[in-house]
């Protein structure tokens, strides 16, 4: 384990530029305050000496609908603890992650800290967590969430983190111009090339997807291959190359823009907003977000169009609690976060699917709802990502090899051959 922890942070550290300021838990003195529960009062009377509120930093990067739904959530917490008070802070994935591998070498992290859950196994060895499993065990839930999930909060048989939302890509479509088109829903990568090329002109273009050199990016390539028989420990197979030669191939016949490589999701969703792209790929999070700036945009959902099977890749965020933090009293934050009914109504309102069996039965949204019951039959095919120590140097190899074949600096052949020994090396050592 320390072999691996000085591995990770040698590497990731040499690529570090943004260092932000840190808070860790402190305890001030402060008035009690009122309290709606006397289970949350007994929580904060164990979290600190009475009269002393345990002050504790949260970082995340969830934005926009999601954003103020889970600050809500927070404030929620803080009105019901006399004991405890939480500052949450917006954080960049991209940010989040510099800072996390920096505050393992420094000490400076929050006391809770967000994770996309592939990420979560290399900060884990990095020592930005801590091991939480006995306050797990105690609080008598863990069997609620669903395997997947729990386990990429998971390593060596210990629990570093909880898991808070899980998610899948789909196919957005906008209906008009499909009718429009004489255009049916696609199905097939053949469907959807053919509709791609009836879709595209005049500054418009059949489809959208992310293929920004970051996690978004290997995310949303990850289904292609999947679908064509590809996995991870083969990157150089010719079913992964047929995937990365049809993406290719739909920028090369101007169905798909070339700028995709500088395209997060958020940006794919504004060119399907803009009425730039008529189909997109992109994940439930987006639908909150599509009510809010596009009222009136008549749009389906389908699978992921497929090869030789469907496929998606499993999405989501976890919560652990970071090296130095009052973990008794973080530990409280998470269940609150974590509870049945919090989580099915912040996934509700963000977009998102719950990780655990019992926050499902709450809502019909996600069985009912014609955009949501879509996500919900492409969940089973949804492959996890990871969960590897090294799943950072893994996601980049994968993200750049897009980006040297969609800007023409390798062949499709080349990117994923150079792609595969980077991981294979990785994968072996």
């Amino acid at each position: 384990m320390k072999h691996l922890r000085l591995i990770a942070l040698l590497v990731t550290v040499t690529m570090l530029t943004v260092l932000l300021a840190a808070c860790s838990g402190t305890a001030t003195t402060a008035a009690p305050a009122a309290n709606s529960s006397e289970t949350s009062a007994a929580a904060a009377t164990t979290a600190a000496p009475t009269g002393e509120v345990v002050e504790l930093e949260l970082w995340h990067y969830f934005s926009g609908p999601d954003g103020d739904v889970f600050d809500s959530m927070v404030e929620q917490f803080n009105a019901q603890n006399t004991g405890i008070h939480v500052t949450s802070t917006f954080v960049t994935r991209e940010d989040l992650m510099k800072q996390y591998t920096m505050g393992a070498l420094s000490g400076e992290l929050p006391d809770i800290g967000m994770v996309d859950n592939p990420d979560m196994a290399s900060f884990i060895t990095m020592g930005v967590y801590e091991d939480i499993t006995a306050q797990v065990e105690a609080w008598g839930e863990k069997d609620k969430f669903f395997e997947g999930p729990l386990k990429s909060c998971t390593q060596d048989g210990k629990i570093y983190g909880l898991p808070h939302n899980s998610n899948c890509l789909a196919l957005f479509y906008n209906k008009k111009m499909l009718a429009d088109a004489g255009v049916a829903v696609p199905t097939t990568w053949a469907e959807l090339e053919a509709a791609a090329a009836k879709l595209s002109g005049n500054g418009t273009y059949g489809l959208s997807m992310s293929a920004v050199k970051n996690e978004e990016g290997t995310f949303q390539f990850i289904p292609w291959f999947l679908s064509s028989g590809g996995t991870i420990e083969d990157l150089g197979g010719a079913n992964t190359v047929k995937a990365l030669s049809f993406l290719d191939g739909l920028i090369e016949k101007g169905y798909m823009s070339k700028d995709v490589i500088n395209w997060t999701q958020s940006d794919a969703k504004s060119q399907f907003v803009g009425g730039k792209a008529a189909m997109m790929i992109n994940g439930p999070w987006q639908v909150p977000v599509l009510a809010e700036e596009a009222p009136d945009l008549e749009y389906g959902v389908a699978l992921v169009p497929k090869d030789t099977t469907y496929a998606s890749v499993l999405g989501g965020e976890n919560f652990g609690v970071c090296t130095g933090a009052n973990v008794e009293a973080s530990f409280e934050v998470l269940k609150f976060l974590m509870d049945d009914q919090n989580l099915a109504d912040f996934c509700e309102k963000g977009g998102k699917f719950p990780p655990r069996s019992d926050s499902i039965t709450y809502k019909d949204v996600w069985t009912k709802d014609p955009i949501y019951s879509v996500f919900s039959e492409g969940m089973p095919y949804a492959m996890p990502r990871g969960p590897h120590p090294r799943w950072p140097e893994i996601s980049n190899a994968m993200s750049n090899a897009m980006h040297e074949a969609f800007t023409d600096a390798k062949t499709p052949e080349q990117a994923m051959k150079d792609a595969a020994d980077k991981v294979n090396s990785l994968l072996n050592a």
